[in-house]
């Protein structure tokens, strides 16, 4: 018998009492736009008694509930400073921890799927868990063979509570809307639920790790797990120890927050290009800040990247969302990225509505858009950028002001299918970067790995082999003159 809360009348009622509890906090203006210049904020003490209110349901919860909060979590930086405060505690303890599963529930799960005798497959096994999400537990072990392991278990009925959840939640996804400001909340919660059989697999999940771990097996900057057992609702991959990323947010020294910037940025779009898998759970709890162990290195002036090391390597967990791109990522994206930069507004428009961006019946100017795009790339504009909540704040209040052209213009761009997955991962990456106020080259990782973000450089080559042909056939003609001799 499950120990996961899932009869439906029970996840329906503490759902429902999310949205009733915030709309009875009526100066909290739900249903109103929150973020901006609200003067009708609660005081701190309503605050965070709400906070308290959605990590307890979604914490209990686990499951779609849970898998909700934890996709949220990465965007309170775009909440006001006064509302920020007690939402970032509460929305923070669903990126590492929740209630735990019993251990009876836990020894049945892997009697079930490892065999009666699982216990002789681990030296050790501890029987408390090291953290907690929203399908799932992590314990940590040793393994037969001596190697300390992460033993992920499923919780039992966790597909239905998924399904329920995000059914649910849909349906009030207006009043949980604006929560965070410029945010369409539905299609968050559709695309959650379109991935539910995927999350489920750990097939899938254990493939999607061995790509990684694989490809990443002798970066310098990037660990991933190698992947030890895997069956039906249970994996077992390799034990890493590091800082959580949400630690590194709350208390982490800026060089360590500018390094986890960059890294989580290196990853973020070097993964496709490198595996074809694009990472796409990218919440602070997936990430550890782990001490570098460089080896021996042939020069110290850092012009093979030793310098920019700086001692720490980015460890990535949970990959039971990926987004696959045999290609890497499409070149649409960094071709209409360098026309922004560029300035380039009939062309960035063309671009646009031969993607779907825009639809055919809708006709708008060229360089609205360009004004629309211009602020939300800035960050690739210079050569080293500072996220911070200031920003993504003044981005999200652009474009939910009801009165601003950007909204007006916003509500009028169609995001393809194709592009929602990649839209979501790249809004919850500059998310943490925010929450980290780090400091990232992010166009040096643009340039290195986004398909399409440099100038096509054709020409050039095209030019070098038209002039090593013209000398290659004047050697030919000495040499065939002789040969005719």
């Amino acid at each position: 018998m499950s120990d996961l809360p899932r009869k439906a009348v029970t996840r329906t009622a503490k759902l429902a009492a999310l949205p009733l509890g915030f709309a009875g906090r009526a100066t909290w203006g739900l249903g109103k736009r929150i973020g901006g210049k609200s003067a009708e904020l609660v005081g701190r003490e309503l605050q965070q008694r709400t906070a308290d209110q959605l990590f307890k349901v979604l914490g209990e919860l686990k499951g779609g509930a849970m898998k909700f909060g934890q996709a949220m979590s990465v965007f309170e930086s775009a909440l006001p400073e006064e509302v920020a405060g007690p939402y970032r505690a509460a929305l923070t303890k669903l990126q590492e921890a929740a209630p735990p599963m019993p251990t009876r529930t836990v020894h049945s799960v892997l009697e079930e799927r490892l065999g009666e005798d699982w216990q002789d497959l681990f030296l050790e096994f501890e029987d408390k868990p090291s953290a907690a999400a929203s399908i799932g537990q992590v314990h940590r072990a040793v393994w037969h063979d001596g190697r300390e392991v992460a033993v992920k278990v499923q919780y039992p009925g966790a597909g239905e509570a998924l399904l329920s959840d995000l059914n649910q939640l849909s349906r009030f996804a207006r009043l949980l809307g604006p929560l965070i400001p410029g945010m369409d909340i539905k299609p968050l919660i559709a695309e959650l639920r379109d991935r539910v059989s995927e999350e489920l697999d750990y097939a899938l999940e254990a493939q999607a790790q061995r790509a990684h771990a694989e490809e990443f097996a002798d970066d310098p900057d990037v660990l991933v797990p190698a992947v030890v057992h895997q069956s039906e609702q249970v994996l077992v991959t390799e034990w890493i120890d590091g800082i959580p990323l949400s630690e590194v947010i709350t208390d982490g020294t800026q060089e360590e927050r500018d390094r986890a910037g960059q890294l989580l940025a290196r990853f973020l779009f070097s993964g496709p290009s490198r595996t074809g898998l694009l990472h796409a759970d990218p919440h602070p709890g997936n990430f550890r800040l782990m001490p570098d162990d460089p080896g021996p290195t042939e020069d110290t002036d850092g012009s093979d990247g030793s310098a920019d090391r700086s001692g720490w390597r980015l460890g990535v967990l949970d990959f039971g969302t990926v987004d696959r791109l045999p290609g890497g990522l499409p070149s649409t994206i960094g071709n209409s990225l360098r026309m922004t930069l560029d300035g380039d507004a009939e062309a960035v428009y063309e671009l646009l509505c031969e993607e779907g961006f825009v639809k055919e019946t809708i006709e708008l100017d060229p360089d609205a858009v360009l004004d629309y795009l211009l602020p939300i790339i800035e960050p690739a504009q210079l050569d080293e950028f500072t996220f911070s909540r200031g920003w993504m704040r003044s981005q999200a209040a652009r474009i939910a002001d009801l009165r601003s052209p950007a909204h007006q213009l916003g509500k009028q761009l169609n995001l393809p299918p194709a592009y929602l997955l990649i839209h979501r991962v790249t809004l919850s990456t500059i998310g943490v970067l925010c929450q980290l106020g780090a400091t990232v080259r992010l166009r040096q990782e643009l340039e290195e790995w986004l398909p399409g973000f440099l100038p096509d450089m054709e020409a050039e080559p095209d030019e070098m082999n038209e002039m090593e042909g013209m000398e290659g056939m004047e050697g030919m003609g000495s040499e065939g003159s002789a040969a005719g001799a």
